[in-house]
C-alpha cells in the first residue's frame, strides 16, 4: 500500500500539485486520471521518488520515503517497476537483453538464474518466441508486453505505469490492461496508472484518483464514477461517447 498525505510540489513560482492525498491499494490497479495540466505526471514521478515534494509524506508499506536513509531509498527504489509511455526499450539490444538489464545491473545472479527468471516472465506476458528479436522486428503492443517484463523482472512489490496504451490500437490496449491487472492480482502488487484512456477506466479501474489544477478532485471505484455528481469528474469522464452511451445504459439498468 502507498499512502500520500498532503503532498505539494512546486516548479518556481508554479504550484503543480497543492497538498494531494491518496491512498494506493495492494493487490489493486489505481488508476489516476486527469487533463493535461492537472499535475498527474508530476504526481507519479512524486511516487516514484523522481520529485522531492516540499510538503507531505510518501509512504510505502509504513515507511515513510523522506525518513529512509539513502541505501533504504535506494532499496525501496528496487522493489518499484516501472512502464514508460513509449516503452523506452534499448534499440541495441534483443528483448531478452532488454528484460535482463535490471538483473545484470542490480542483482548478484548468475547467467543460469538470470535466464531462467527471463524465460519465466517473457512466458509470462505470452512472448516465448521473440527472445532474439530487437525492439524494431516486433509490434507496438508486443513492445509494451516487453516493458512489462522487464518491469516485473525484478519481482517489484510496486509496479508503475505511464499511459501504458499510448499508440495502440483498442483492442490491443485492453490486452495490455487485461494483462497489468492479471499481474497486479496474481503477484499482489500495488500498482499505479496514469492514463487518459478512458476505457482502462472502465475495464480495470478498481481504484481512480482524479486530479485538476493539483488538487484531488474525487476518488473512487469505476462503478462509483458513474454515480458521481461532481462537476469535475462527469465534464471529465463523459467527454467520451463511449462512456456517455455506457452512462446511459447504467441509469437505465437501475430504473
Amino acid at each position: 500500500m502507498i499512502e500520500v498525505d498532503h503532498i505539494s510540489k512546486s516548479f518556481g513560482d508554479s504550484q503543480v500539485l497543492k497538498g494531494v492525498s491518496a491512498t494506493f491499494e495492494t493487490g489493486k490497479t489505481n488508476l489516476i486520471i486527469g487533463q493535461s495540466g492537472s499535475g498527474k505526471t508530476v504526481f507519479l514521478k512524486c511516487l516514484l521518488g523522481l520529485f522531492v515534494p516540499e510538503e507531505g509524506t510518501i509512504s510505502y508499506d509504513g515507511k515513510v520515503y523522506s525518513e529512509l536513509s539513502g541505501d533504504e531509498k535506494r532499496d525501496l527504489r528496487q522493489e518499484m517497476g516501472m512502464v514508460f509511455q513509449g516503452s523506452a526499450l534499448f534499440d541495441s539490444m534483443t528483448v531478452a537483453g532488454n528484460v535482463k538489464f535490471p538483473l545484470e545491473m542490480f542483482t548478484r545472479q548468475s547467467p543460469s538464474e538470470m535466464q531462467d527468471r527471463v524465460d519465466f516472465v517473457l512466458k509470462r506476458v505470452n512472448l516465448t518466441d521473440a527472445h532474439e528479436k530487437f525492439p524494431s522486428e516486433i509490434s507496438g503492443g508486443m513492445q509494451k508486453r516487453v516493458a512489462i517484463a522487464r518491469a516485473i523482472v525484478m519481482n517489484p512489490k510496486y509496479l508503475f505505469c505511464d499511459e501504458p496504451n499510448s499508440g495502440l490500437d483498442p483492442k490491443t490496449a485492453i490486452l495490455i490492461d487485461n494483462l497489468i491487472h492479471e499481474i497486479t492480482m496474481e503477484y499482489d502488487i500495488t500498482t499505479v496508472i496514469n492514463t487518459h484512456d478512458m476505457n482502462s477506466v472502465m475495464e480495470i479501474g478498481e481504484k481512480i484518483v482524479f486530479l485538476k489544477d493539483g488538487l484531488k478532485e474525487w476518488e473512487g471505484t469505476k462503478d462509483e464514477i458513474f454515480k458521481t455528481d461532481n462537476q469535475a469528474v462527469t465534464n471529465f469522464v463523459y467527454s467520451s461517447e463511449l462512456f456517455k452511451k455506457v452512462r446511459q445504459m447504467y441509469i437505465e439498468e437501475r430504473h
